[in-house]
Protein backbone atom coordinates (compact mmCIF):
# COMPACT_ATOMS: atom_id res chain seq x y z
CA UNK A 1 0.00 0.00 0.00
CA UNK A 2 1.40 3.67 -0.46
CA UNK A 3 1.52 6.22 1.39
CA UNK A 4 -1.66 8.33 1.98
CA UNK A 5 0.16 10.78 4.76
CA UNK A 6 3.52 11.88 5.02
CA UNK A 7 5.17 13.17 8.28
CA UNK A 8 8.68 14.46 7.96
CA UNK A 9 10.71 15.46 11.52
CA UNK A 10 7.37 17.55 12.19
CA UNK A 11 8.26 20.34 14.43
CA UNK A 12 4.52 22.64 15.99
CA UNK A 13 5.58 25.20 18.93
CA UNK A 14 2.22 27.13 20.87
CA UNK A 15 2.93 30.70 22.12
CA UNK A 16 2.48 30.91 25.43
CA UNK A 17 -0.21 33.03 27.42
CA UNK A 18 1.99 35.96 27.57
CA UNK A 19 3.29 35.36 24.15
CA UNK A 20 6.73 35.76 25.37
CA UNK A 21 7.67 32.19 24.48
CA UNK A 22 7.44 29.10 22.60
CA UNK A 23 5.89 25.52 24.19
CA UNK A 24 6.93 22.61 21.75
CA UNK A 25 4.09 20.32 20.99
CA UNK A 26 4.69 17.92 18.89
CA UNK A 27 8.94 17.83 18.74
CA UNK A 28 10.16 15.84 15.46
CA UNK A 29 7.96 13.53 14.79
CA UNK A 30 8.41 11.62 11.35
CA UNK A 31 5.48 9.01 10.55
CA UNK A 32 4.10 7.49 7.10
CA UNK A 33 0.09 6.05 7.55
CA UNK A 34 -0.64 3.59 4.59
CA UNK A 35 -3.98 4.35 2.30
CA UNK A 36 -6.32 2.39 3.70
CA UNK A 37 -5.11 1.64 6.95
CA UNK A 38 -6.60 2.29 10.80
CA UNK A 39 -4.30 4.14 13.13
CA UNK A 40 -5.17 4.88 16.52
CA UNK A 41 -2.77 8.09 18.51
CA UNK A 42 -3.03 7.76 21.83
CA UNK A 43 -1.25 9.45 24.45
CA UNK A 44 -2.03 11.32 27.67
CA UNK A 45 -3.57 15.14 27.73
CA UNK A 46 -0.79 17.33 26.36
CA UNK A 47 0.53 14.31 24.66
CA UNK A 48 0.43 16.62 21.26
CA UNK A 49 -1.73 14.24 19.41
CA UNK A 50 -4.46 16.03 18.82
CA UNK A 51 -1.91 18.80 17.52
CA UNK A 52 -0.70 16.29 15.24
CA UNK A 53 -4.06 15.44 14.04
CA UNK A 54 -4.81 19.07 13.48
CA UNK A 55 -1.73 19.21 11.59
CA UNK A 56 -2.51 16.62 9.17
CA UNK A 57 -5.71 18.71 8.80
CA UNK A 58 -3.65 21.59 8.09
CA UNK A 59 -6.28 23.28 10.43
CA UNK A 60 -2.07 24.30 11.97
CA UNK A 61 1.00 24.51 9.65
CA UNK A 62 4.07 23.06 10.97
CA UNK A 63 6.80 25.54 13.09
CA UNK A 64 9.26 22.81 11.43
CA UNK A 65 9.67 19.87 8.98
CA UNK A 66 6.85 19.01 6.93
CA UNK A 67 3.34 17.04 6.46
CA UNK A 68 2.14 16.08 3.14
CA UNK A 69 -1.07 14.78 2.60
CA UNK A 70 -1.68 12.24 -0.79
CA UNK A 71 1.52 14.06 -1.82
CA UNK A 72 0.70 17.80 -1.30
CA UNK A 73 2.53 19.82 1.45
CA UNK A 74 0.02 21.30 3.56
CA UNK A 75 2.44 24.59 3.87
CA UNK A 76 1.12 25.17 0.16
CA UNK A 77 -1.62 27.47 0.74
CA UNK A 78 -2.70 27.23 -2.65
CA UNK A 79 -3.10 23.30 -2.01
CA UNK A 80 -5.34 23.29 0.66
CA UNK A 81 -8.60 22.73 -1.07
CA UNK A 82 -7.35 19.33 -1.84
CA UNK A 83 -6.05 18.51 1.38
CA UNK A 84 -9.21 19.31 3.34
CA UNK A 85 -10.94 17.21 1.10
CA UNK A 86 -8.42 14.09 0.97
CA UNK A 87 -8.96 14.33 5.27
CA UNK A 88 -11.34 15.35 6.70
CA UNK A 89 -12.11 15.73 10.43
CA UNK A 90 -14.49 14.98 13.00
CA UNK A 91 -14.15 16.91 16.47
CA UNK A 92 -14.56 15.48 19.93
CA UNK A 93 -17.94 17.82 20.08
CA UNK A 94 -20.59 16.91 17.64
CA UNK A 95 -22.28 20.49 18.51
CA UNK A 96 -19.30 22.29 16.58
CA UNK A 97 -19.79 20.51 13.49
CA UNK A 98 -23.51 20.91 13.33
CA UNK A 99 -24.81 24.20 11.14
CA UNK A 100 -28.09 23.38 10.03
CA UNK A 101 -31.77 22.96 11.74
CA UNK A 102 -32.49 19.92 9.87
CA UNK A 103 -29.84 16.67 9.79
CA UNK A 104 -30.24 16.44 5.63
CA UNK A 105 -29.55 20.31 5.18
CA UNK A 106 -26.75 19.54 7.86
CA UNK A 107 -25.04 16.47 6.03
CA UNK A 108 -25.61 18.71 2.29
CA UNK A 109 -23.87 21.67 3.88
CA UNK A 110 -19.74 20.17 2.50
CA UNK A 111 -21.10 19.11 -0.96
CA UNK A 112 -23.11 22.48 -1.48
CA UNK A 113 -19.82 23.93 -0.84
CA UNK A 114 -18.20 21.86 -3.51
CA UNK A 115 -20.70 23.33 -5.65
CA UNK A 116 -21.96 20.04 -7.05
CA UNK A 117 -24.98 19.55 -8.95
CA UNK A 118 -28.31 19.53 -6.59
CA UNK A 119 -28.87 15.71 -8.20
CA UNK A 120 -25.00 15.07 -7.04
CA UNK A 121 -25.45 16.27 -3.98
CA UNK A 122 -28.89 15.02 -3.04
CA UNK A 123 -27.29 11.47 -3.60
CA UNK A 124 -24.30 11.81 -1.37
CA UNK A 125 -26.42 13.15 1.65
CA UNK A 126 -28.69 9.87 1.23
CA UNK A 127 -25.54 7.52 0.77
CA UNK A 128 -23.68 9.46 3.82
CA UNK A 129 -26.84 8.69 6.19
CA UNK A 130 -27.16 5.01 4.91
CA UNK A 131 -23.76 5.02 6.16
CA UNK A 132 -23.92 5.84 9.23
CA UNK A 133 -27.66 4.39 9.66
CA UNK A 134 -29.31 7.79 9.81
CA UNK A 135 -31.34 8.23 6.68
CA UNK A 136 -34.36 7.36 8.79
CA UNK A 137 -33.93 10.28 10.83
CA UNK A 138 -33.16 12.76 8.00
CA UNK A 139 -36.08 15.07 8.54
CA UNK A 140 -35.29 15.93 12.21
CA UNK A 141 -33.70 18.92 13.75
CA UNK A 142 -30.16 17.67 15.16
CA UNK A 143 -30.56 18.89 18.80
CA UNK A 144 -33.40 16.25 19.42
CA UNK A 145 -31.35 13.56 18.82
CA UNK A 146 -28.61 11.55 21.11
CA UNK A 147 -24.74 12.42 21.79
CA UNK A 148 -24.00 9.45 19.73
CA UNK A 149 -26.67 10.11 16.65
CA UNK A 150 -25.44 14.02 16.69
CA UNK A 151 -21.72 12.21 16.18
CA UNK A 152 -23.15 10.47 13.47
CA UNK A 153 -25.01 13.07 11.68
CA UNK A 154 -21.36 14.76 11.84
CA UNK A 155 -19.66 11.52 10.53
CA UNK A 156 -21.96 11.80 7.64
CA UNK A 157 -21.41 15.55 6.50
CA UNK A 158 -17.51 14.42 6.29
CA UNK A 159 -18.69 11.16 4.64
CA UNK A 160 -20.71 13.14 2.07
CA UNK A 161 -17.46 15.09 1.20
CA UNK A 162 -15.90 11.86 -0.34
CA UNK A 163 -12.40 11.81 1.72
CA UNK A 164 -9.73 9.65 1.49
CA UNK A 165 -8.70 9.79 4.64
CA UNK A 166 -10.73 10.86 7.72
CA UNK A 167 -9.61 11.73 11.23
CA UNK A 168 -11.39 11.32 14.03
CA UNK A 169 -10.45 13.45 17.44
CA UNK A 170 -11.34 12.36 20.57
CA UNK A 171 -15.08 11.42 18.70
CA UNK A 172 -16.73 9.33 21.50
CA UNK A 173 -15.08 11.23 24.77
CA UNK A 174 -18.95 13.18 25.46
CA UNK A 175 -20.48 9.59 24.74
CA UNK A 176 -22.04 7.22 26.91
CA UNK A 177 -20.84 3.31 26.06
CA UNK A 178 -23.70 2.77 23.94
CA UNK A 179 -23.04 6.08 22.02
CA UNK A 180 -19.63 5.11 21.91
CA UNK A 181 -20.01 1.57 20.42
CA UNK A 182 -22.16 2.91 17.99
CA UNK A 183 -19.44 5.55 16.79
CA UNK A 184 -16.47 2.60 16.64
CA UNK A 185 -18.74 0.02 14.54
CA UNK A 186 -19.31 3.28 11.90
CA UNK A 187 -15.73 4.26 11.68
CA UNK A 188 -14.80 0.64 11.25
CA UNK A 189 -17.49 0.06 8.51
CA UNK A 190 -15.89 2.97 6.83
CA UNK A 191 -12.66 1.56 6.95
CA UNK A 192 -13.80 -1.48 5.57
CA UNK A 193 -15.00 0.49 2.59
CA UNK A 194 -11.64 1.71 2.32
CA UNK A 195 -11.35 4.84 3.83
CA UNK A 196 -7.90 5.18 5.83
CA UNK A 197 -9.10 6.13 9.26
CA UNK A 198 -6.49 8.17 12.40
CA UNK A 199 -8.59 7.31 15.55
CA UNK A 200 -7.30 10.06 18.28
CA UNK A 201 -8.54 8.44 21.43
CA UNK A 202 -7.85 7.95 24.86
CA UNK A 203 -9.61 5.23 25.34
CA UNK A 204 -7.54 1.88 25.01
CA UNK A 205 -10.29 -0.74 24.11
CA UNK A 206 -10.88 1.48 20.81
CA UNK A 207 -7.38 1.78 19.74
CA UNK A 208 -6.92 -1.95 20.55
CA UNK A 209 -9.56 -2.55 17.26
CA UNK A 210 -7.19 -0.83 15.47
CA UNK A 211 -4.16 -1.98 13.01
CA UNK A 212 -1.51 0.38 14.21
CA UNK A 213 -1.66 2.27 17.42
CA UNK A 214 0.76 4.74 17.79
CA UNK A 215 1.97 6.18 22.03
CA UNK A 216 2.49 9.72 21.94
CA UNK A 217 4.48 11.31 25.14
CA UNK A 218 5.53 14.76 25.90
CA UNK A 219 5.08 15.32 21.95
CA UNK A 220 6.99 12.21 20.63
CA UNK A 221 6.46 8.95 19.00
CA UNK A 222 7.52 6.48 22.27
CA UNK A 223 5.90 3.07 20.82
CA UNK A 224 4.16 2.06 17.31
CA UNK A 225 3.37 -1.05 16.18
CA UNK A 226 0.59 -3.39 16.31
CA UNK A 227 -2.17 -3.37 19.28
CA UNK A 228 -0.69 -6.78 20.46
CA UNK A 229 2.80 -5.42 20.32
CA UNK A 230 2.62 -1.80 22.21
CA UNK A 231 -0.26 -3.34 24.91
CA UNK A 232 1.81 -6.54 24.90
CA UNK A 233 4.65 -3.68 26.82
CA UNK A 234 2.00 -3.21 29.39
CA UNK A 235 4.87 -1.65 32.08
CA UNK A 236 6.33 0.60 29.56
CA UNK A 237 2.50 1.75 28.73
CA UNK A 238 1.67 2.13 32.17
CA UNK A 239 4.81 4.46 32.91
CA UNK A 240 3.40 7.05 30.25
CA UNK A 241 0.12 6.98 32.93
CA UNK A 242 -1.72 5.07 30.06
CA UNK A 243 -4.15 2.21 30.82
CA UNK A 244 -4.08 -1.21 28.75
CA UNK A 245 -7.32 -2.47 27.48
CA UNK A 246 -9.01 -5.01 30.01
CA UNK A 247 -8.46 -8.17 28.07
CA UNK A 248 -4.98 -7.53 28.16
CA UNK A 249 -5.02 -6.93 31.85
CA UNK A 250 -7.31 -9.97 31.97
CA UNK A 251 -4.77 -11.80 30.07
CA UNK A 252 -1.99 -11.34 32.36
CA UNK A 253 -3.54 -12.21 35.23
CA UNK A 254 -4.65 -15.41 33.87
CA UNK A 255 -0.77 -16.00 32.62
CA UNK A 256 -0.21 -15.78 36.19
CA UNK A 257 -2.40 -18.44 37.08
CA UNK A 258 -1.15 -20.85 34.70
CA UNK A 259 -3.46 -20.58 31.75
CA UNK A 260 -0.91 -19.55 28.98
CA UNK A 261 -3.21 -17.04 26.91
CA UNK A 262 -1.33 -15.67 24.08
CA UNK A 263 0.26 -12.47 23.53
CA UNK A 264 -1.57 -11.66 20.49
CA UNK A 265 -5.21 -11.88 22.12
CA UNK A 266 -5.91 -8.39 23.14
CA UNK A 267 -10.28 -8.13 22.54
CA UNK A 268 -13.33 -9.85 24.00
CA UNK A 269 -14.15 -12.25 21.28
CA UNK A 270 -10.46 -13.28 20.90
CA UNK A 271 -10.36 -13.80 24.56
CA UNK A 272 -13.89 -15.84 25.14
CA UNK A 273 -12.67 -17.93 21.56
CA UNK A 274 -9.68 -18.86 23.34
CA UNK A 275 -10.55 -19.71 26.72
CA UNK A 276 -13.90 -22.05 25.05
CA UNK A 277 -11.29 -23.79 23.00
CA UNK A 278 -8.75 -24.25 26.20
CA UNK A 279 -8.44 -27.23 28.45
Amino acid sequence: MEDIIKIENLVFKYRTDDGNEEETAVDDVSLTIKRGSFTAIIGRNGSGKSTLAKNINALLLPSGGAVYVNGYNTADESKLWEIRQTAGMVFQNPDNQLVSSIVEDDVAFGPENLGLEPGEIRKRVDESLYAVNMYEERKKAPHLLSGGQKQRIAIAGVVAMRPECIIFDEPTAMLDPHGRQEVMEIIEKLNREGITIILITHFMDEAARADRVIIMDRGKVMMDGTPAEVFSRQDEVRAMNLDVPFVVELAGRLRKRGIPIPESIINEEEMVDYLCQYK
